[in-house]
């Protein structure tokens, strides 16, 4: 503040004073607090809920650790910390306890509680969703909720969980909302604003750490802006390239031979892309590369080249670090895992990382990379998801990626999640961001990607038979659909309409315009043009109908010889401007029916939230969920046991156990069906064809797909979505594993990757606690026999 005017002194320090907390908490940290985290953390101490939108690695979590901090230091107050992975989950909880102690923080994963009536607790946002609905304790003296990663509302299949989190915590919590920097921020918090009360809205564009843009061809660094420019031209080297290149922009089709590329404009081999960046200080590096198989081929060639980044301590460091941290793996499971090499390419600095590695592996990478122990990483898309792993460079090899269906272009929004991992505040100058040259690479493209910065964010949000029955149960129908009416997706499309509607307002000017325009003396050219108009059409379908019948073309025939009748005998047929009139007459036509079409919008957007509750409701009291009984609505039975039972298969699961198709399965035999109801086959993979576990097992399956066909028939009937079949293609591995074979053959029996089979394990096994606390009897005591039987070995496991 030294350049600060006295003024200015004056203005800061009487801040400080009216936000005595922001200002002791901003002293303890390692390094001054930026403007926006301090006006966070200014209107939390003025009581007011937040939403922080900043870029990647610009410090947003600062502003929920500020709203810890005020938590802890009321007697009495909670703060809960949600997630969107279990992976940020325990990282938070760690990072946490380092400040609080192991007594005062908790955490809640589904598949994970520690200490979860501490004052401080880390949890998945279905966790407390799942809280709030059951109406838990463990709410009392909640005063914070932190949302980290908030933008992930916009996730079609997980989304919902954030709206229903935000829309029914108690009136007195504050909410801290962390997002990525969105391009709608100001209407997200209006929606924030309208349900939690006072909201502040901070916007930061700022990183922390400037990132420089490079393309790497010809063997060398070139920046992707002219640095002569200001920085904000596309580097003319990199056009002149694109042109020179087979695949490149330039002209010269006519050309019988294509130019020559210069000498080593090509692509660099990994291994020599990891030598120039080590020569040019610019370790340690992300290497994005959308494919696991990419990712674990890009490990084997640095080994197969001789890559080795760490000294002999940093060597000794690692060996000390990853014994110690999968101590508990069997020693039998090691060589299935492939631990020995993975080992090996650790202690020479290079990794991989994505979702198919075993979860104590990618912890472990994250913890060494964090140490600056491993210096490249070659990694998925899903490291940019919030996980804390800044590099000094990140390198993107291609930029397109599989989707599912197609190989399609990164958005600005994942090319800016990605390079934000670039640079690491308080350790580097600046942050890099490499692209790999590839022919046909449009310079200009990269750079678009480069200068937006920020994508808007979209509700997903859709109602649930769950969420319906808590909803009907707590508040009743009427003022359910109240509430689902205050959903940031119907305050989306609200707005939506509020656009079209004045669409349609102006357009109602024009058409008075219109009319006007054509009147004539002779008589109502209105009418007159309708009959044109409808003339015209029939002409035109007759053309392009021939195959119709006679019957139909005689139809037609008589139809317009009686409109040209219709038409030569109006008065306006004999008008001098006849013509004129009616060039007016069409325009009023066609901008009357894209009137009709906006109005038609407006009609299908308003209420479309309540509407889809409305068919819900429908669906649940034709099976007796819920009861009628006037106005009013309330649950059976039934309807009050699916309360408790959430996911995508909350019907099926529930009238499953309604009508006892489970009750004669073990307890493998019942999370193997368990796991057909979870997981969700990969593109492409066989149906029917997988072996099935013998016995009850497949009565039980077979009775399970009747099910789901009959309800799913329903749902049509209803107009509503309706789910996947049942997918029993793990089903076989699952039985395997619960009934404690080997992971080797499970692995193999499974055909995938370690990592892929303990995540479908977990989610097993969430379904298998539901089962145990909503069946009866036998049922609920098998349940949690083949929960404990599938929570072993590796599944087990856990780093925190």
């Amino acid at each position: 503040m030294t350049s600060a005017s006295p003024a200015e002194r004056y203005a800061a320090a009487r801040a400080e004073r009216a936000h005595p907390e922001t200002a002791a908490f901003a002293g303890r940290q390692r390094f001054e607090l930026d403007p926006f985290q301090v006006e966070g953390c200014r209107a939390l101490e003025r009581g007011s809920s937040v939403l922080v939108a900043a870029p990647t690695g610009a410090g947003k979590t600062i502003v929920g650790e500020f709203a810890i901090h005020l938590a802890m230091s009321t007697p009495g107050d909670k703060a809960f910390y949600t997630t969107p992975m279990k992976a940020l989950s325990n990282q938070k909880f760690r990072e946490l306890q380092d400040v609080y102690g192991e007594g005062e923080v908790g955490l809640l994963t589904g598949d994970t509680n520690i200490n979860a009536h501490a004052r401080v607790v880390v949890m998945t946002t279905e966790v407390l969703r799942n809280m709030i609905y059951a109406g838990s304790s463990a709410l009392d003296g909640l005063r914070y909720v932190v949302m980290d990663e908030v933008h992930y509302l916009a996730d079609r299949f997980r989304g919902a969980v954030w709206e229903e989190v935000i829309i029914h915590l108690p009136e007195s919590v504050r909410l801290v909302a962390l997002s990525a920097t969105v391009s709608n921020a100001e209407e997200f918090g209006d929606w924030l604003a309208t349900v939690r009360g006072g909201t502040e809205v901070i916007v930061s564009e700022t990183r922390p750490v400037p990132l420089e843009q490079h393309v790497l061809a010809r063997g060398e660094l070139l920046p992707l802006f002219d640095e002569h420019a200001g920085g904000s031209e596309v580097n003319g080297d990199l056009l002149r390239l694109g042109r020179a290149l087979p695949g490149g922009s330039g002209r010269g089709r006519g050309r019988r031979h294509a130019p020559r590329p210069p000498r080593g404009a090509g692509r660099l081999d990994r291994a020599a892309a990891i030598d120039l960046l080590a020569h040019r200080n610019l370790l340690p590096a992300i290497f994005f590369i959308f494919s696991r198989v990419g990712c674990d081929q890009a490990v084997v060639q640095a080994r197969r080249a001789g890559v080795r980044l760490t000294t002999p301590e940093e060597r000794a460091r690692i060996r000390d670090i990853v014994r110690e941290r999968t101590a508990a793996l069997a020693d039998e499971d090691l060589g299935v895992l492939g631990y020995f090499e993975w080992a090996e390419d650790l202690e020479r600095g290079i990794a991989a990382h994505h979702a198919g590695m075993l979860p104590a592996f990618k912890e472990v990478v994250e913890e060494l990379f964090q140490r600056k122990l491993v210096k490249v990483v070659f990694a998925t898309e899903t490291l940019a998801l919030g996980i804390n792993m800044p590099a000094r460079t990140v390198v993107l090899e291609k930029l397109e990626k599989f989707n599912g269906e197609a190989r399609v272009p990164i958005t600005s929004g994942e090319y800016t999640q990605l390079t934000g991992r670039a640079g690491r505040r308080g350790i580097d100058v600046e942050g890099h961001a490499v692209v790999h040259w590839t022919d046909g690479l449009d310079a200009r493209q990269v750079a678009s990607l480069a200068s937006r910065r920020t994508y808007p964010l979209n509700s997903s949000f859709r109602p649930t038979y769950n969420m319906a029955v808590n909803l009907i149960d707590q508040f009743g129908r009427r003022v359910a659909r109240e509430i689902l009416e205050s959903s940031f997706a119907q305050f989306q499309a609200d707005r939506a309409v509020v656009g079209l509607a004045r669409e349609v307002r102006q357009a109602d000017e024009s058409l008075e315009g219109y009319l006007a325009a054509m009147r004539c003396h002779r008589g109502d050219f209105a009418e007159y043009a309708g009959i044109r108009r409808e003339l015209s059409d029939l002409e035109k379908k007759a053309r392009q109908d021939v195959s119709a019948s006679k019957a139909r073309q005689e139809q037609r025939r008589q139809k317009m010889a009686s409109l040209r009748r219709g038409m030569q005998r109006h008065p306006c047929h004999r008008c001098e401007d006849r013509e004129q009139h009616a060039r007016w007459g069409e325009r009023y036509y066609q901008l009357r029916r894209r009137t009709d079409k906006l109005r038609r919008q407006i009609e299908q957007r308003t209420g479309t939230v309540a509407r889809q509750f409305d068919r819900i409701v429908d669906v649940l009291v034709a099976l007796d969920y819920v009861a009628i009984d006037g106005s009013a609505a309330t649950l059976t039975d039934a309807g009050r046991r699916m309360k408790r039972i959430y996911g995508d298969r909350d019907l099926l699961v529930a009238e499953a156990l309604r009508r006892e198709l489970w009750t004669r399965l073990d307890a493998p035999a019942l999370a193997a069906l368990a796991c057909t109801l979870v997981y969700e086959p990969r593109r492409g993979e066989a149906g029917g064809e997988a072996p099935l576990p013998r016995g009850p097992f497949r009565e039980a399956l077979d009775a399970t797909e009747r099910l789901w066909a009959e309800l799913d028939d329903l749902e049509e009937d209803h107009r509503l979505p309706g789910t996947q079949p049942v997918a029993p293609g793990l089903a076989q591995a699952m039985h395997m594993w619960a009934r404690g074979q080997l992971l080797d053959r499970v692995l193999g029996a499974a055909d995938m990757a370690a990592g892929d089979f303990v995540r479908w394990a977990k989610q097993t096994i969430d379904l298998l606690d539901q089962i145990s606390l909503v069946a009866d009897g036998e049922l609920a005591r098998t349940a949690r026999r083949a929960l404990e039987a599938v929570r072993r070995g590796i599944v087990a496991y856990t780093g925190v």
